[in-house]
């Protein structure tokens, strides 16, 4: 795992430090190869209330079976992480590479590995092995650093990593559990930040001040009428964020933002959807609070840029937030209580649609018990309702118990 998801893992369990978490340490010659990563399942029941529809949202439920109550063993919202990390000291530069493989539990396939598709000889089978980081990075402390590759997103990363479900699941679950990992408060709360290919630059650490600014990946963002944008100028995201501490208080602020032009085959041709947000962690002995708000056109609720935008190019607005309270207890289990919301409006004009997704709310509670040092057990409840912008709700609660392991 990179520094900015080792750091997030170490304040989500309190008993954990950032160096519990520094993985396997090898010395190779000039290098030092940094093995690290983690293993998690959860053992999910997932109950329907209500099985109608929302469209654009990722998050609906369906019937399986024509059973409203299903059971699975998946991965979390963190997948299984194997990840490589070598650093070394060469003219004057520290550099680093990374490359980290995501294999999941959550194969539904007959083999259980994707090798074939249950009950079909022909098909896809399902992906539960992915690769999110890929990157090289060269820098010093007294001018900052670059970065080249695939990592995780700028905009809307510090939302996530500072979810207490980073350790849990979650929405998500029993009643579709073909993906790798669970979504946790994504698209309830905040946009996806995703893993995206980027070339990055983020400024020295001035006093707790440090800045990141990146050109992305173009082609990562959904349109309407097209899988994927095609775009004549590369996607920029930014963050600025500043870390304190005084006394027995510690905490972040930040803002980031991101800007892409979306196009499709067809209708839309360099329309600027962009999104931006502000959010703040504070930890005073053991209670921990967090609170984050966005707001875009174009963006989305989900993945950024998906449903944002009607056939024509139509811009609707976004906006959401999440509120998140944690407390660790005399025999250092954390609790944690969180609320998110994420709301897409109609476009000027648009006619309402039945389906069409307006509200995606959760609520969670959950434990979060180091059984070890680097053993974690885990117990959550949330429940999901999807409204549309006129009658159809999709609504079910998650249940989850299970263990996440980190080296």
């Amino acid at each position: 795992m990179n520094k900015n998801i080792k750091l997030a893992v170490a304040g989500a369990v309190l008993a954990l430090s950032a160096t519990a978490n520094a993985g396997i340490i090898i010395p190779a010659g000039e290098w030092t190869i940094d093995i690290n990563g983690n293993v998690n399942a959860f053992l999910n029941q997932t109950n329907l209330d209500n099985n109608r529809a929302t469209t654009g949202s990722q998050l609906d439920q369906a019937l399986v079976g024509g059973k409203s109550a299903t059971k699975s063993i998946q991965t979390g919202l963190l997948p299984a992480w194997l990840g490589f990390t070598g650093k070394t000291r060469q003219n004057d530069l520290d550099v680093e590479f990374t490359i980290s493989l995501q294999p999941g539990v959550s194969g539904n396939d007959i083999t259980g590995d994707g090798a074939t598709v249950s009950g079909a000889s022909t098909g896809s089978p399902s992906q539960n092995f992915l690769n999110r980081q890929t990157y090289l990075s060269f820098g010093d402390k007294s001018w900052g650093s670059i970065k080249l590759g695939k990592d995780l997103g700028i905009f809307a990363s510090d939302a996530i990593l500072n979810d207490m479900t980073l350790l849990g699941v979650g929405s998500g679950g029993g009643l579709n559990s073909t993906i790798n990992s669970t979504n946790g408060g994504i698209g309830t709360g905040y946009t996806y930040a995703a893993w995206k290919a980027q070339a990055a630059y983020t400024t020295p650490n001035f006093g707790g001040f440090q800045a990141t600014v990146a050109i992305t990946n173009p082609n990562q963002i959904g349109v309407t009428g097209a899988s994927a944008a095609s775009q004549g100028r590369y996607g920029v995201e930014a963050k600025a964020s500043y870390a304190f501490t005084a006394d027995a208080i510690t905490g972040k602020v930040w803002v980031s933002g991101a800007s892409y032009d979306a196009s499709n085959s067809t209708t839309i041709n360099g329309v600027n959807i962009w999104g931006a947000d502000v959010g703040a962690n504070v930890n005073i002995a053991g209670l921990g609070l967090t609170g984050y708000y966005y707001g875009g056109e174009g963006m989305g609720a989900t993945f950024f840029g998906t449903d944002g935008l009607t056939a024509t190019g139509a811009k609707r607005d976004s906006n959401g937030g999440y509120m998140q309270a944690t407390y660790v207890l005399p025999v250092k289990t954390k609790i944690g209580v969180a609320y998110g919301i994420s709301s897409i409006d109609r476009a000027a004009g648009e006619t309402a649609a039945n389906t069409l997704v307006k509200d995606q709310e959760r609520y969670t509670v959950g434990a979060y018990h180091p059984l070890t040092k680097h053993l974690n057990l885990v117990a959550e409840y949330s429940n999901i309702k999807l409204e549309s912008q006129l009658t159809n709700k999709n609504e079910y609660s998650n249940v989850s118990l299970g263990a996440i392991m980190f080296f």
